[in-house]
Formats: C-alpha cells, structure tokens, sequence
C-alpha cells in the first residue's frame, strides 16, 4: 500500500530532482553536446548501477566522467586499463610489514564512490573480471576475507569499439554487470565548432576547477532522489511490456542470446528513474522505449550470419519495439 507524500518529502524530493538536473548544467561546462550519455549517467546514479561508455579515441568519453566527477561531492579515483594491469591493482592487496611480521590489506582504487575504469577493454578478461564481486556485490574478497565498498558504489567505465587494435573483448558476465552502455558518437558540426571555439577561448580539459565545474550533488541528494524512485508507481501493465520485450530478444532469430530476467528488471528500474526525472509518479510505455536500447544492447548476442549482414544489436532490438503490443 502506498500513502500520499507529505509536503516536506514532496519537497525533498523536488530538491534532489533539481540538484540532479543541475548536474547537466556543470557537466556542459566541460562537455559540449553527448545529451545521451549524460542522462545516462544520472540514470545509472538514481538506479545504483553502472555505465558503460563506448566510443573511438577523441570523443570525451573520459572528460565525461570526469566532469560527472567533479560536480559530485563523493570521492573518485581512476585506474587506467592497461594489459599489464593485475587484479590487485584494482581491488588491492595483502602487504607484509617487516615492524610487526604481519600482513595487513591495503585497499585499491575499487575502494570509492566513483571509480572510472578508463579503457577497460585495453587489459586481459582476468584484469576485467576483478571487477565482478565489487559491481554485483559491492564487496571485494581478498585472503577469504569480504571487505565492504563505500556506499553510493559506482563504476563508470569507458571502453573503444572492439574492432580497434589492441582491444580484448569484454566476458558476457562482466557486460552484464552494467546497468547501461551508452554509445558516445562523433560530435555534430555544429557541436564540433563549439568544442574548437572553447579551446580557443582558453579552455583547458585536465583542469575542470578552472572551468567552473563545481559540486552541486551529494550523498544527501542522492538519497533523496532513490528513496523518490522507489516510490515511482508501475502497473501490472507495464510489468507486462519489459517482459514481452525481453521475452520477444530471446525468440528473436538473429540473436544467439537474448536478455535475462536480470536484463528486464534493469529495464524496469531505468524506466522509473527516467519516469521520475521527468517529473511523474509513474512508468509509461514511453519512458520503457526511451531507455530500452542502453540498458539492453549489451545484454544480447548477434548470430555470426546476421552479424555479416550489417544487423546490429540496436536494429534487433528496435524491430522489437516496433512489433510487441503497447499498451494503453
């Protein structure tokens, strides 16, 4: 049973949806254009999850993330994904000290709030797969021992297509890990000259402070703005439509693998955030369509055949929108 919100939750709630559109405002200041993925990025902090961002060298993949960095109050650290990288690197490690003949842990950089996985396609799947306990469970276990990550707990990874050189492709159990891959494209013309024409005003990208990016988002707001989320009403109807949607990829005879029910709760849970953004209590056919390519293109596998044929996953899934009954 739900009850009516009371002026002061109303207002709360009202206050973390400003804060979190005023992200897009710091973010801009940085980053010309990549609407997308910068709506993405607020999706995945409102659901707890995790982005992954896709793109060739040069489009402000990394930028991005550092931007979304500096205009929260939480605390950030970077790992740059190189072939070498081990696994400890990432989650830590047990060192020895000579003064007490004991070992003790010393935490990774997976120990934040925000953790940007730079390239994470540039090191081998074992290097990738240190990163499996920490997003599902938001714990590493090291000697036995599980350690708990702080809380709010998100990586934001970015990654170059696969098809460039010295890439390793990314295990279907660590892709599955990301609530959302967002395709970060070329920029337009238009967009193309507004990027020339900050750094020709003297715009430097490694120095955000300068910029005037600033905090404008906490844990405070964060909280605020989930607890407003779960309140996001959805209809047995809606229900119905994730399904049949996911139910409809697994049928689908260009894809070897369709989404998992893991895959449709996911959908279901950046509906109602997207739902909430825009300023309603609840999840419309609408809000599912919206978010349905990023939070699934990652979570289905084309045959080889259709895949020689130019189909995409994106084409697959929107033939699928198209076709599965709305409902009213």
């Amino acid at each position: 049973m739900t009850y009516p919100a009371t002026e002061s939750t109303a207002a709360t709630a009202d206050s973390a949806r400003a804060s979190l559109e005023a992200l897009r405002t710091e973010i801009g200041k940085a980053v010309v254009g990549q609407d997308s993925a910068v709506t993405g990025l607020v999706v995945a902090l409102l659901c707890r999850g995790h982005v992954l961002l896709e793109g060739v060298p040069g489009v402000a993949k990394t930028l991005l993330v550092r931007a979304l960095a500096a205009s929260l109050e939480l605390d950030t650290k970077r790992v740059q994904f190189t072939p070498d990288l081990m696994p400890s690197d990432v989650t830590g490690s047990l060192v020895y000290d000579a003064r007490t003949a004991e070992f003790s842990f010393q935490n990774g950089p997976v120990f934040t709030n925000l953790l940007l996985a730079d390239e994470i396609n540039r090191t081998p799947p074992k290097t990738q797969s240190s990163l499996l306990e920490a997003m599902e469970e938001r714990q590493v276990t090291v000697d036995g021992i599980p350690r708990k990550l702080p809380e709010p707990f998100l990586v934001a990874a970015t990654m170059n297509p696969v098809e460039y050189e010295g890439t390793y492709p990314l295990p279907e159990a660590q892709l599955d890990r990301f609530l959302l891959k967002l395709t970060v494209p070329l920029p337009s013309r238009a967009d193309e000259i507004g990027v020339l024409t900050r750094h020709a005003a003297g715009f430097n990208p490694r120095d955000l402070h300068a910029a005037g990016v600033r905090p404008v988002a906490g844990p405070k707001e964060l909280d605020a703005a989930r607890e407003a989320v779960a309140k996001v009403t959805v209809s047995p109807e809606i229900a119905g439509y994730v399904v049949d949607i996911c139910r409809s990829t697994r049928e689908s005879p260009s894809l070897t693998l369709g989404v998992s029910p893991r895959g449709a709760t996911a959908l279901l849970a950046t509906a109602r955030a997207w739902a909430w953004l825009t300023g309603r209590d609840y999840v419309t056919p609408d809000d599912v369509k919206a978010l349905a390519l990023p939070t699934l293109r990652h979570r289905v596998q084309l045959r080889p055949e259709a895949e020689m044929e130019g189909v995409t996953a994106d084409s697959v899934i929107s033939a699928i929108l198209s076709h599965v009954p709305v409902p009213r």
